[in-house]
């Protein structure tokens, strides 16, 4: 398969007629060839989009919404090939990509259409005068995505630009291209307006440079690793962009001693190793009540022990791999670290995946404990299946092992007393708590982190305006 840009409404080749290789993880095997992009191609993408821009803010928020559900019921339409694509590109469990990204790839364009649906016109009145306060595009924004949920995460972004008058220059990890390439295909198929989305395919240090870089590119959201977003700061702030930072997180789970033990456990192994570790939110840090460490460490083994790592095609497949083999070998890199700084490895000793996925980038699941928890192993964002563990005595102390680290984007408290968990959770240096679950999103609600974690928020209101100008228009009483 031969994956190209989409500029202007149509697929196109790369001006420079180069392509790069786009690799299965779990197989080696190849899956497509996609375009090595230039600074040229982005110049194309941003004069289409900046052609599109006038016709397609004058429409109504109402007909932008139509157009939101539109690409939704494409979506739908394509569900299988979005979970099939997914688990191709990035070696996740069938499964998973079903449950998780095919169904929030269509879910967030219709939690936006709805949601846009319910904004409030702000008024503010003073004694002598009423205050108008308005929503106006950006104008032409970019939008760059990373490889752990591809479709998931572009969709995030675009339905709340688009449904607030924006047009856009997006750019997929040219690890996972595929599922950008089909949500082109929805928009070919249903006759979207032209120019209003751009993909441009290729690697960060030239498309995704030229995007943050460009100077009729009003807004940059970027969700991806925290140097990269360390470089997309430093390039667009002095700039004067929007700018919209989501990044690493190296995140807490902490097991208070009067939880339920089995549900608790359940939910750390779920925390850690779901998507093999490679989601911005999983709890890799795992932080255990002295009094009840080894009976829960027990349930959490056990628990991690019974996931099936295997090909990702395959139904009862809980682990697939991770995203290649350079990744693999950074992982390992971070278990033989964890044993050189006095780690145990409780589970996850090497094994072997047979035909056809001998070759494939595969993990398993790795619990290391007796680290301290200034280790690197302990404090540093691995992005895959390794998880560690660590003693405490006092809720006091756990919030101090918590907030260690230089990220701050989620965490869970497990506890049997849902306001003890509540006060822990005030006291985490993180965007987001969970108590008593993990992963559990409501769209409306704020999405981000602090410290190393990002810039600014997501989701519900807090996207809507992201992609706006507010404007306040003064109306003097007669």
């Amino acid at each position: 398969m031969q994956i190209e840009n989409f500029i202007d409404g149509k697929f196109t080749p790369p001006i420079d007629g180069n392509y790069l290789p786009n690799l299965n993880p779990a197989n080696g095997e190849l899956n497509s060839m996609i375009p090595d992009s230039s600074h040229d191609d982005v110049n194309s993408a941003v004069n289409a989009a900046k052609s599109a821009f006038s016709n397609w803010s004058k429409l109504t928020i109402n007909e932008r919404i139509d157009w939101l559900r539109q690409i939704a019921d494409g979506l739908e339409q394509r569900k299988a090939d979005i979970a099939r694509l997914e688990c191709e590109d990035t070696g996740k469990p069938i499964s998973l990509a079903e449950r998780v990204d095919a169904e929030r790839s269509i879910t967030n364009f219709s939690f936006f259409a709805d949601h846009a649906k319910s904004i409030a016109d702000l008024e503010f009145r003073m004694d002598d005068a009423t205050n108008y306060v308005i929503r106006k595009p950006v104008g032409v924004v970019g939008l760059i995505t990373p490889w752990n949920l591809p479709l998931y995460l572009l969709s995030w972004k675009i339905a709340p630009a688009l449904v607030m008058g924006n047009t856009i220059i997006a750019k997929p990890s040219e690890l996972t291209p595929s599922t950008a390439n089909l949500l082109c295909e929805v928009l070919d198929s249903i006759d979207f307006p032209k120019g209003v989305i751009n993909i441009v395919q290729g690697l960060g240090s030239t498309v995704g440079q030229a995007i943050v870089e460009h100077p009729e590119i009003r807004a940059i959201s970027f969700t991806g690793g925290t140097e990269t977003g360390k470089i997309v700061a430093r390039t667009a702030a002095p700039m004067f962009k929007k700018l919209s930072l989501e990044l690493g997180g190296k995140n807490a789970t902490i097991i208070l001693d009067d939880v339920d033990l089995a549900s608790a456990a359940k939910g750390a192994a779920r925390a850690a190793f779901t998507n093999s570790g490679q989601v911005c939110l999983c709890g890799s840090r795992i932080l255990v009540a002295d009094k009840i460490y080894h009976e829960f460490v027990d349930l959490l083994v056990e628990e991690v022990e019974a996931m099936k790592v295997g090909n990702p095609k395959h139904r009862d497949t809980d682990i697939g791999s991770v995203i290649s083999i350079a990744h693999k070998d950074k992982i390992h890199s971070y278990i033989d670290l964890a044993k050189s700084e006095g780690g145990e490895i409780l589970t996850g000793s090497e094994f072997t995946i047979p035909p056809p996925n001998a070759n494939g980038a595969f993990v398993a699941p790795t619990l290391i404990a007796n680290l301290n928890i200034d280790s690197r192993c302990a404090v540093e964002e691995i992005f895959g299946p390794v998880a560690t563990i660590h003693r405490f005595t006092t809720d006091e102390e756990a919030i101090r092992m918590a907030n260690i680290t230089q990220y701050g984007l989620a965490g869970s408290i497990w506890t049997g007393d849902r306001a003890r968990g509540v006060a822990v959770a005030n006291q985490i240096d993180s965007g987001i708590l969970w108590v008593n679950t993990w992963l559990h999103r409501d769209l409306r609600t704020p999405f981000g982190g602090v410290k190393n974690s990002g810039v600014g928020r997501e989701g519900g209101d807090w996207s809507l305006n992201f992609f706006s100008e507010l404007c306040n228009i003064c109306v003097k009483d007669d």
